[in-house]
């Protein structure tokens, strides 16, 4: 039987998520607005590009947050598993935009590599410098937790200290060596970083919308432990699928042989798919018989 996992689903974990995405929506949203006033200032398209990824942080960030509070509210009949799902959608969203961002510094870098332009230097140094710090404080908040959208704004997050060391190292070689091409060359490496980051929130999001198997559960090791209950003899019609990255579900079917207490069967069934496998909502169907959904 697989390795007991530790189960934190608790409103405790939930507030402590909805406040780090709080304060670090209000640390980027401030800061942003610098950010924009100091790439005009100086025309640096590396800085440029990361007052826009910040106002892009800002955005993502307050949605991440706005689908935090909004799936507190209970099912209904129109929505019965909740709004735990605009989460996962709010992740989605916000990778999709971040590539587009990607897209668009992109379509500039190359541009200015073609006829590169001057950047005054000072005031771009010191407002990344600035940045940098904000950054790694607002990363510092959301770095380290396991819930999907928290994590997806901290790639946002992590994007921006990228786009303010790129913009001190652009500075710095203006200031130093007169080199024009360094600001539209590491834009162009900070996108490989972010595109990277992004297609991961975007294949983990969809993962979750699609339905699939959740990340972490093996459904052979699920038969496998199930039909090590008493009295099961065999476990089919497997479904596995989560509505949050927190929170994985499954339906199933269970056949028992004759004399087994249905509900004993029941009661430990969902003990093993608990204490083993973190699954704390389950449908199970107990069959004595041929399974009545065969053809």
């Amino acid at each position: 039987m697989p390795e007991p996992v530790d189960i934190d689903h608790t409103h405790h974990s939930h507030d402590r998520h909805e406040r780090l995405l709080s304060w670090a929506f209000w640390v980027i949203a401030g800061f942003a607005l610098v950010e924009v006033g100091g790439a005009w200032l100086g025309n640096s398209l590396t800085l440029a590009a990361d007052a826009g990824h910040m106002i892009l942080d800002a955005s993502a960030l307050g949605l991440a947050w706005w689908a935090m509070r909004l799936s507190r509210r209970g099912h209904d009949d129109r929505l019965t598993y909740g709004y735990h799902r605009f989460q996962v959608l709010a992740a989605f969203v916000n990778g999709l935009a971040l590539l587009a961002l990607c897209v668009w510094i992109l379509i500039e870098a190359f541009g200015r590599l073609r006829m590169p332009e001057d950047i005054a230097p000072l005031p771009v140094l010191v407002v990344a410098a600035i940045g940098l710090v904000v950054n790694l404080v607002a990363y510092r908040m959301l770095h380290g937790t396991q819930n999907l959208n928290v994590r997806s704004a901290a790639l946002h997050v992590l994007g921006d200290i990228l786009g303010s060391i790129a913009a001190i190292a652009s500075a710095l070689a203006v200031m130093w060596f007169g080199w024009r091409y360094a600001d539209p060359l590491l834009a162009v490496a900070v996108v490989a970083i972010l595109v990277r980051g992004a297609y991961r929130v975007l294949r983990e999001s969809a993962t979750i919308l699609l339905e699939a198997t959740p990340k972490g559960i093996d459904i052979d090791a699920v038969r496998s432990a199930l039909t090590q209950v008493a009295g099961v003899l065999e476990i089919h019609h497997v479904h596995a699928w989560a509505l949050t990255g927190e929170k994985p579900m499954v339906t199933l079917h269970a056949r028992v042989s004759d004399g087994t207490d249905e509900e004993s069967a029941l009661s430990r069934i969902k003990e093993v798919l608990l204490e083993s496998f973190g699954i704390d909502h389950s449908t199970v169907q107990v069959e004595r018989s041929d399974c009545p959904d065969e053809d």
